[in-house]
């Protein structure tokens, strides 16, 4: 049985990939962490296309991935087109979730949360033109939120300071929806609700790419069969071994994680 392929800057689409496990639980799936090279929305949009493309080249052409999750928001405003017009398999991005933010919203004011690169990509914008009418949208860039997911500091003084700074002015200003942009955000949801309180709708939209991706395997024929557990395999161009305490920490089960040739 063939392979679904995941990949992010770093550990944060595990949030993306607990959602595919959960609704595929017998699908093989491989997961790259590149966390050598993060954070992407610090980054070029020329650097993070280069990234995707020799990842996405590593999965299907030497592990055989049958289709890819770009589970990174930057990543997919800066490569998906270009990665879906280079292999001819089914390639599913991040969405921002700035629709279904604005439809949860009683306020009318809805603060998307992510990374420079998503926020300053002209994807972004033309969402924020197509379904923003008659709602104010705040963007909000979360500098550092992605390195302290990547420490493994969920819930630290330091991270604590850092969320409460974002959310609470934007709280102030009549936000009720926040949107994680972003997917390692998932990782400071209890941190977040700590200061937005349980009347703030929280968006992640980590299970919708995930019925995405079941619905094009099945459209195209490529849903496994198999009735037993697949397997999970994991790779990184940064450290395997701190990379294996955070996935351990993260995906609940202890993984060898390898070294990524690319």
């Amino acid at each position: 049985m063939s392979p679904i392929g995941i990949f992010d800057s770093g550990i944060g689409g595990l949030s993306v990939l607990s959602h595919i496990h959960d609704l595929m639980p017998t699908e093989d799936l491989l997961y790259v962490a590149d966390s050598g090279h993060l954070p992407y929305g610090s980054k070029t949009s020329e650097y993070v296309v280069q990234r995707a493309i020799a990842i996405t080249r590593f999965l299907v052409e030497q592990q055989g991935a049958k289709a890819i999750v770009v589970a990174c928001n930057t990543a997919t405003v800066a490569a998906v087109s270009l990665l879906r017009s280079e292999f001819p398999i089914p390639i599913i991005g991040m969405e921002p979730g700035v629709k279904p933010g604005i439809k949860g919203s009683r306020s009318g004011v809805v603060a998307i949360l992510a990374t420079e690169g998503t926020l300053g990509s002209e994807k972004f914008q033309s969402l924020l033109e197509q379904h923003g009418n008659g709602a104010e949208v705040i963007v909000q860039p979360c500098n550092g939120w992605v390195e302290q997911v990547e420490h493994g500091e969920h819930d630290s003084p330091e991270t604590r300071q850092m969320v409460a700074n974002q959310i609470e002015p934007l709280l102030k200003r009549g936000a009720d929806t926040l949107v994680l942009g972003c997917t390692h955000y998932p990782f400071l949801r209890e941190t977040i609700g700590i200061y937005a309180g349980k009347e703030t709708l929280v968006i992640d939209t980590g299970l919708a790419v995930a019925q995405e991706l079941r619905r094009r395997l099945r459209l195209n024929n490529l849903l496994g069969m198999a009735k037993t557990g697949g397997n999970t395999q994991f790779w990184t161009s940064g450290s395997p071994e701190r990379t294996e305490i955070l996935i351990s920490r993260l995906w609940g089960d202890p993984n060898r994680v390898n070294p990524l040739p690319v």
